[in-house]
């Protein structure tokens, strides 16, 4: 076990006998505008940096979205999707052509109406960001709007997840943006919210690393239609006001939960779980059962891994079990190794290619091959978020086995925000680039190819990273068009031996993670802790 996992499992003993919190005392937070009964203060994992939903796949700002924004579509904790502001839609011309109808009713903030010409634009800005949209894009021959409620969407080969990819949870949701909006440039985040959702986004009020702030819109109109569940059915605002309050450090946080100054913590963290759940007052919920699956990917246009070769190596030094000890420590009903590049619980996850990862480690064996190909001593910058505790445990882990391998491994430590600019840069290290992040994604998203975000091989198109992987990209439309599970299943084998050779990323293991929050507080929707429905019992 590395060193740094065996101090992080140190730290983790402490924290959870109470040692973290002596002598630790939290001002009881202003309560602003209204009483503890209209307002709920909601502890996000990260702090939302960037305010376009499409800006980034970061979940803090994909939650920030749904309060906001409302989808055409949403799914289910089933992943059925629902509709949400469509009212229907009708499929012809053997799969086709898909005619939609809008909802008559909703606005947006600002009061106008949303219209099919809002609709149709907001399509066309998310369909070269998202994964699924991208497939959809090249199948496209034309959207068009009939009328201020209807639009038609036209293809050349028939497109069976549809509803899937517009109702889709997270990156990217295909949200609802007034046409103005619609038509900005992706690359270039908007910075003003004029929502269609549940709540107003109070700019006024925002302060950088420490509160968002959302108002109830009292205008909103859901759905008629469904059960509350992930995103679909009524998205109902009970609260009058949201804030969401950015800690300093996980020990901070559960004191103010502790003392019922917070009510609900999105993301506990694993170190103080055990200090939690000794709490009367307080739920500890696994909302998301699909569980994290964690990652360590590579940027594809930078040496060293800009060679395959390099990035296969590293395959027999890693062990899951040494990364998800870092999070969830030996307890192992909490972390699963043994993760390939489906989730376990797929119907898609397959021993295929798996001995490469489960075989015994040799960490002196790949370090001689990355010596022998020239690689030893290389430069690698880390991304290393240290704002955010399972991030912080994990890059921990991988800076200790990148050195291990014979790199030199500039640790570039910052906070979230800062990450998540810096990985946008596709330059050198000297230009202020990088090489190697670790990825944390929900279970749920990488079910499938569909919707698999680090599965993607193409190119510029590509989530960061960046990689070129002709075979992946071939075998992922097979799928796409495969005509039954079966077929899906072996084409996911298939996928899986194609991976382990070009290597966009290596599995690290899959966990689980509660959400915290005080037990007068119900109506918690299943599938993503999202503060909306909830309502507080008196």
């Amino acid at each position: 076990m590395p060193d740094r996992t065996k101090k992080l499992l140190m730290r983790r003993s402490v924290l959870a006998g109470g040692g973290g919190l002596l002598g630790l005392t939290l001002a009881k937070p202003s309560l602003g505008q209204g009483d503890p009964a209209h307002v709920l203060r909601f502890i996000p994992q990260a702090d939302v940096t960037i305010l376009d939903p499409l800006g980034t796949t970061a979940y803090a700002t994909r939650n920030h979205g749904h309060m906001c924004w409302d989808t055409l579509y949403g799914i289910d904790a089933e992943f059925h999707p629902k509709p949400q502001l469509a009212e229907g839609h009708v499929v012809s011309d053997e799969g086709k052509r898909w005619t939609f109808t809008l909802r008559d009713g909703p606005t947006f903030h600002d009061g106008e109406k949303i219209r099919a010409v809002d609709a149709v634009a907001s399509i066309r800005r998310w369909m070269p960001r998202d994964t699924h949209g991208q497939t959809l894009a090249r199948r496209v021959d034309e959207i068009r709007v009939l009328d201020d409620r209807r639009f038609e969407i036209r293809l050349n080969r028939p497109f069976g997840l549809m509803l899937d990819a517009l109702g889709k949870a997270s990156s990217y949701p295909c949200f609802v943006y007034p046409e103005r909006f619609a038509m900005m440039d992706p690359a270039k985040p908007f910075t003003e919210v004029i929502g269609s959702g549940p709540y107003r986004f109070v700019g006024a009020e925002r302060v950088s690393g420490a509160q968002a702030v959302y108002r109830k819109f009292a205008a909103y109109v859901p759905t008629p239609t469904g059960t509350p569940s992930m995103i679909a059915g009524p998205k109902l605002a009970h609260f009058e006001r949201v804030e969401w309050k950015v800690m300093p450090d996980p020990a901070t946080a559960a004191a103010a939960m502790q003392a019922g100054e917070l009510d609900w913590w999105e993301v506990v963290d694993p170190d103080l779980r055990a200090l939690l759940i000794r709490s009367k007052k307080i739920v500890l919920d696994r909302i998301d059962s699909s569980g994290t699956c964690a990652s360590l990917r590579f940027n594809h246009l930078q040496p060293p891994f800009d060679d395959p070769a390099i990035r296969r190596a590293l395959l027999g030094a890693v062990s899951q079990a040494d990364f998800m000890t870092a999070v969830g420590g030996n307890d192992t009903s909490r972390w699963r190794d043994g993760l390939g590049c489906f989730p376990i619980g797929s119907p898609l996850a397959s021993d295929a290619g798996m001995n490469v990862l489960t075989a015994p480690r040799d960490v002196a064996a790949s370090k001689a091959v990355i010596q022998a190909a020239g690689k030893g001593g290389a430069k690698v910058v880390a991304l290393h978020a240290t704002d955010v505790s399972n991030q912080r445990a994990l890059m921990s882990v991988g800076v200790d086995l990148l050195r291990q391998v014979g790199f030199e491994v500039d640790d570039a430590t910052s906070d979230w925000g800062t990450l998540l600019q810096r990985r946008q840069n596709r330059g050198t290290i000297t230009q202020g680039g990088w090489n190697v992040i670790t990825v944390l994604l929900s279970g749920m998203e990488l079910n499938t190819p569909a919707g698999h975000l680090l599965l993607r091989g193409n190119g510029a198109d590509a989530w960061f990273g960046w990689p070129t992987a002709p075979r992946l990209e071939a075998l992922r439309d097979d799928w796409f068009d495969a005509p039954d599970m079966e077929a899906q299943k072996r084409i996911g084998r298939d996928i899986q031996t194609q991976f382990f050779l070009d290597v966009p990323y290596i599995p690290l293991g899959q966990y689980f993670v509660d959400s915290g929050y005080q037990r007068e507080l119900t109506g918690v929707r299943r599938g993503m802790p999202l503060p909306l429905n909830v309502q507080r019992n008196a």
